[in-house]
């Protein structure tokens, strides 16, 4: 009884620290709009699309101590380790494919909202965020995976990526077709199950991993209009690019082909 609620305690610096982190992050474009006027965004803060990854992030902490959720992870994971003995790699790769499909789309003659330039500004833009948060999380949460194989289990970086990807996907390609954000979510999502199916998650963590993912896409395609978009005038010699796949006989990747 003296141990659980030591660890019950013990929680709660690590959920503090990881509060003031998110809400660093959330809070600076808010500050960077009332410290000057002219900095304003063309486009309205509109809270109704911060309302789900907002719920997956709480919803990911409270996991950390709530009874409820800790008893729905130890039920996910003793059928994963009871009914399942052949682990899956899957999330390795699918985790980068809503968002190289943003890529691959325009290649083939769809375009999106943006620029080669711009969008991929856009997206590592969302990817340093999410990943810098991620690690002073996963370094200051101290979670063991499921497995047991390091205490940097909350919250899943393979869905947080997977999350941006997917969010990168549908801002650039709502206004074509609903269905290419659909699928890039459905991906995501599939991203997030298979770190549970292969025992490296707990359920919070994928929660968690996802809200981080989306919030931080979200706010940095927000934020474009009163930050870069004048750094990405179009000009008369626009950027093009190309990917071409590649193989030599032992090695394959992708290839980029870029013209100024």
């Amino acid at each position: 009884m003296t141990n659980f609620v030591f660890k019950q305690v013990a929680l709660m610096p690590r959920i503090s620290i990881i509060i003031i982190c998110l809400c660093f992050g959330i809070s600076a474009p808010a500050f960077a709009q009332t410290t000057n006027d002219t900095l304003v965004p063309s486009n309205k803060f509109k809270i109704k699309n911060y309302i789900i990854p907002s719920a997956l992030i709480v919803g990911g902490i409270i996991g950390l101590e709530s009874h409820t959720l800790k008893d729905i992870n130890d039920q996910i994971q003793g059928e994963v380790t009871e009914h399942i003995d052949e682990r899956l790699t899957i999330d390795d790769f699918s985790q980068y494919t809503p968002a190289l499909s943003v890529y691959a789309l325009n290649a083939i003659g769809v375009e999106g909202k943006h620029r080669f330039t711009e969008r991929s500004f856009l997206l590592a833009s969302a990817m340093v965020l999410t990943a810098g948060t991620v690690y002073l999380v996963k370094n200051n949460s101290h979670v063991l995976r499921p497995d047991g194989s390091s205490y940097h289990s909350f919250p899943s970086g393979h869905t947080a990526t997977a999350f941006v990807g997917a969010e990168f996907l549908w801002q650039e390609y709502k206004d074509v077709s609903i269905w290419y954000g659909i699928a890039g979510y459905t991906v995501a999502a599939g991203t997030g199950i298979f770190r549970v199916y292969n025992n490296r998650h707990w359920f919070n963590d994928v929660m968690m991993g996802a809200g981080i993912g989306m919030l931080y896409t979200k706010l940095v395609y927000w934020l474009h209009p009163m930050t870069t978009q004048k750094w990405f005038k179009k000009s008369n010699h626009p950027l093009e690019a190309a990917m071409v796949p590649f193989y030599d006989g032992t090695h394959g990747g992708i290839g980029l082909n870029m013209q100024f």
